[in-house]
């Protein structure tokens, strides 16, 4: 029994591990830096503001020292995280201190403000931006351009900002008109704190441009913890009020703001840099610009092997026309020379046909179909157009 004939071996035109692993290492090496140096921006700002004016926190920028520091002058602080804690605490005997105004939405600002307008305590407004102190007090505007310096002098007859000298409160600047207001420390003519009382209630609102004299490791410097304590002393009770996004009257907002919205200017950013790096990443491993220049192959690949390589693509993407057209290309080119036509003008119809038809005595017109004709509609068609082909070179070799 004898053996049937061997299949002729196959090459594989899959890339191997090691080529997919010496394209790729650039790129991942890439992603793996800048997710460590995200990790690390991460890691490094979260210890550096955990619990930022949380009078619970000891943390640098915490507040614990300041309460510390009032509850030894029996002034009791209580933190709140809702606004309707807030509103109900709010009254003649309490300073309403509210940590991050801009974290309000604006029906939350308009029902603080309606809460502390007539309460006759004091509320505290700690470094406020335009839309917010626009709506908690109105008649205050916020300067586009923050204060270059941080401690600055007084400047004003406040009595707690005299008696406190130079602090620390260069951060936003605000202009009060027409509300009778002490503006202390100016910046550029421009004050960082502001009090406008309320001569119909007996309460007044503080303004302040810079949270720094109240972070633990601020305290100490300049009349910070002086400020700090007048501030917030004033009453018996102290209500610390921390916006939280689980508030329910978040929910209860009309005007809920979008994901994006929610997110911080700088992840925007660092999704920008992301998208340029992954394009120069791109630009730097694509195929360089310019022609295509020939090299020696390492190993001498037979010629079957090249025709069924491609004709395995050309089958993979049902390209039949391209099939059709490389054949019908290098027949010409093969015929050309037999029959008398340069093979410049192999592809030309008015030159080639002619030659064929006055060789052959056949129909210039199936001549026509066969050489320049549509592509085939499947793939029985182009195995027939390949046979056709064939026998057409060799009747005008044998002619």
């Amino acid at each position: 029994m004898t053996a049937g004939p061997t299949a002729p071996p196959t090459t594989s035109t899959a890339p191997t591990t090691r080529q997919v692993w010496t394209r790729t290492r650039g790129i991942l090496l890439a992603l793996v830096l800048l997710l460590a140096a995200a990790v690390a921006i991460a890691v490094v700002r979260s210890q550096a503001r955990h619990g930022e004016l949380d009078p619970r926190s000891s943390d640098p920028y915490g507040s614990r020292a300041v309460a510390e520091l009032l509850a030894d002058r029996g002034v009791s602080t209580r933190v709140v995280t809702s606004l309707a804690a807030a509103r109900s605490a709010a009254g003649p005997d309490t300073t309403l201190l509210v940590a991050a105004p801009d974290l309000l939405t604006h029906r939350q600002q308009a029902g603080l403000r309606a809460a502390t307008a007539s309460s006759g305590g004091r509320t505290v407004l700690v470094a406020p931006g335009a839309s917010a102190v626009e709506r908690l007090v109105p008649g205050v505007a916020a300067d586009p351009v923050s204060s270059t310096r941080s401690a600055l002098a007084p400047g004003c007859a406040l009595p707690e900002a005299r008696r406190a000298g130079r602090a620390d409160t260069g951060g936003i600047r605000y202009t009060a008109a027409g509300l009778g207001a002490d503006s202390c420390y100016p910046s550029a003519r421009l004050a960082t704190l502001i009090r406008v009382p309320d001569a119909s209630a007996g309460g007044d609102t503080v303004v302040l441009g810079s949270p720094d004299i109240l972070f633990n490791e601020r305290l100490d410097e300049q009349g910070n913890a002086s400020l700090a304590l007048q501030l917030l002393g004033s009453r018996h009770h102290l209500v610390w009020y921390l916006p939280s996004l689980t508030d329910p009257s978040v929910a209860d907002d009309g005007g809920r703001k979008n994901i994006l919205e929610l997110l911080p200017s700088g992840w925007l950013w660092a999704t920008l840099q992301l998208f340029v790096a992954a394009a120069l990443a791109a630009f730097w491993r694509a195929r360089r610009l310019g022609p295509l220049v020939p090299e020696r192959l390492p190993v001498t690949i037979r010629a079957s092997e090249t025709v069924e390589g491609r004709a395995r693509l050309y089958r993979k993407t049902d390209a039949r026309d391209r099939a059709a057209d490389a054949l019908r290309s290098a027949t010409r080119i093969r015929l050309a020379p037999l029959v008398g036509v340069p093979v410049t003008q192999a592809h030309a119809p008015e030159a080639l046909l002619p030659a064929l038809s006055s060789h052959l005595h056949g129909d210039g017109q199936s001549l026509r179909s066969l050489l320049f004709g549509p592509p085939p509609g499947d793939d029985a068609a182009l195995v027939s157009l390949t046979d056709q082909l064939d026998a057409l070179e060799r009747e005008v070799r044998r002619s």
